[in-house]
């Protein structure tokens, strides 16, 4: 099942339960998709730009907890929190920072990355590899400490 025909049985589900926030989520997701699909481009939905929107969605949502917490507004923050739980049931189970740090250290030994000037050619790889499986900030904060360790 694609992610189309997932978020649109879950839409009906909310529906159904009267799940407010699960609803507005789903919601906006769906319109996220449907904009990606009327933008003109010509280009088909794949799972990668299905990642790439998702992602996008839940990064959103992080920045937004940010700030409120920064703001003192807790009560926003929770419904972000909530909105971004609900976003990450669609993107692919996210590793752990362990899980993120063994893949860099098989990235880097592919291509004999060992020293900071190495960054900018191990960076990219692990990104491309890890992507929508972690976000990007723990993956460059693990690279840098990677190459800085060895």
């Amino acid at each position: 099942m694609n992610l189309r025909d997932r978020i649109n049985n879950d839409l009906k589900e909310a529906m159904k339960t009267g799940d407010k926030t699960r609803l507005e989520t789903i919601r906006s997701i769906r319109a996220l998709i449907l904009e990606f699909e009327k933008s003109g481009s010509g280009k088909e939905l794949t799972s990668d730009e299905e990642i790439r929107i998702l992602t996008s969605a839940a990064k959103k949502r992080k920045e937004a907890i940010e700030q409120y917490r920064s703001a003192n507004r807790n009560d926003l923050a929770e419904k972000e929190e909530t909105e971004l739980k609900i976003i990450e049931e669609y993107l692919p189970k996210q590793l752990t920072y362990e899980e993120i740090l063994e893949e860099v250290k098989k990235i880097a030994a592919e291509i004999n990355a060992k020293e900071k000037s190495d960054f900018p050619r191990l960076m990219p790889l692990a990104a491309k590899t890890l992507k929508g499986k972690a976000d990007g900030k723990v993956i460059k904060e693990i690279v840098e400490k990677f190459l800085s360790i060895n």
